[in-house]
């Protein structure tokens, strides 16, 4: 059977209205394909939620956390599915634990290990639309787990690989993909289409538009992904799995990031591994380190600085301080106040002087940069996070990136 994985994020069942403007959406679909629906909370629940928790500490115990948040998404896929019982069409909800969604056991980062397709294609054959709550899993021992924030996303994917789906639809706030974002620039432009290989790196670098993880699951099982508003009709972002016959653009797009903190060891004595043995424990803990600068050493000392997300601040303070053996310094910077602007284009392999541009650009504009990092088809630049919006707006016009 050919089936189609639509996705609706908060926003899009925020309120009984808007659900049932996605059940339109729903059936409108299952004339193209059998519809499969992952969908996220209601607008505001997890936070919501959060928040409760938290009025008994900042940091509640992590299973009984994942345990709560974890209940905004059951709701909303109950309401999705009397919705489209309304309409006349059968539906079902599913939670992620009754589609055998297992995961790792990391608590609101758990990772995707497995899943049952075989429930999903019952459901289908007994004439339901699955309305499969997204962002959640469970653990071999029975545990609930959460996978971020996004999630979802990643949920929507794994499934449409999982049954071969012809297309999983991304239903956000927003029309597709853009060059950057539109609340920064507003000319920015919308994409038709882009390679997988852009939007991997989009996303790692602060484009919210999906998560990173679920672009990830589409490379790896060759799904074709659209990425549309459910507010408003169009066609969307496409995101292909080859950059063939797109038109040659040598910036794709900028994504911006402001939630990072840099941390700099000042003084490291230099020794062989000192690399290994500064992010070894960090890595150990679970936490993805991002930017990385070792500058030369002078007089046998050197000073190591990285970034990680600002929400793993407390806990790479803890680790460097309580963890790492052998690695000898004199000071301990931390810097919540930064911004990552970066600069990505599978262009860049077959043009010279992004990277001169880019920073002429910032110099002009007095902007100082901190760090730079690069790959084949990225430039990150990390600022003073005062100075991002200005950064992003600069960059964006001197790539003529406007729509």
């Amino acid at each position: 059977m050919e089936t189609i994985v639509l996705k609706f994020g908060g926003t899009s069942v925020g309120s009984t209205d808007r659900i049932s403007a996605v059940a339109k959406l729903i059936q409108q679909a299952s004339k193209e394909a059998f519809p499969v629906v992952v969908v996220s909370a209601m607008a505001g629940e997890t936070n919501r939620l959060i928040e409760l928790a938290e009025s008994f500490g900042s940091e509640p115990n992590k299973r009984e956390f994942d345990a709560l948040i974890s209940t905004g998404e059951k709701v909303s896929a109950s309401l999705v599915a009397i919705a489209l019982n309304q309409l006349g069409l059968k539906a079902k909800s599913l939670t992620a634990a009754q589609i055998g969604m297992k995961t790792t056991a990391q608590f609101s980062k758990a990772k995707i290990l497995e899943m049952d397709n075989e429930v999903i294609f019952k459901t289908i054959a007994d004439g339901y639309i699955p309305v499969v709550t997204g962002f959640q899993g469970i653990t071999a021992t029975g545990d609930i787990t959460t996978m971020g924030r996004g999630g979802s996303d990643t949920t929507a994917v794994a499934i449409a690989a999982s049954i071969k789906s012809k297309r999983c639809d991304i239903y956000t706030d927003v029309n597709g993909i853009y060059t950057t974002d539109p609340r920064i620039v507003p000319d920015a432009k919308k994409l038709d289409a882009i390679c997988i290989e852009e939007m991997l790196e989009l996303s790692g670098q602060g484009a919210k538009v999906i998560q990173i993880r679920a672009v990830e699951f589409a490379n790896k099982y060759k799904v074709l992904v659209r990425v549309l508003s459910s507010f408003e009709p169009g066609s969307g972002t496409l995101i292909l799995q080859e950059e063939n016959g797109m038109e040659d653009a040598v910036i794709r797009g900028i994504a911006s990031q402001t939630d990072q903190t840099k941390f700099t060891l000042h003084g490291v004595v230099d020794t062989p591994g000192i690399a290994s043995g500064i992010l070894s424990p960090v890595s150990d803990a679970g936490i993805e380190v991002d930017v990385i600068v070792q500058n030369v050493s002078v007089s046998n000392k050197t000073d190591f600085t990285f970034t990680v997300a600002t929400t793993d601040r407390s806990e790479v303070e803890t680790v460097l301080k309580e963890k790492m053996h052998g690695i000898s310094y004199d000071e301990l910077i931390i810097d919540e106040e930064i911004g990552k602007v970066s600069l990505v284009g599978v262009g860049m392999r077959s043009h010279a002087g992004i990277a001169s541009t880019a920073f002429k650009a910032l110099a002009d504009a007095g902007i100082n940069i901190q760090m730079i990092s690069t790959s084949e088809i990225k430039i990150t630049i990390v600022i003073a996070q005062t100075q991002l919006e200005k950064a992003v707006i600069i960059l964006h016009k001197a790539f003529n990136l406007g729509g």
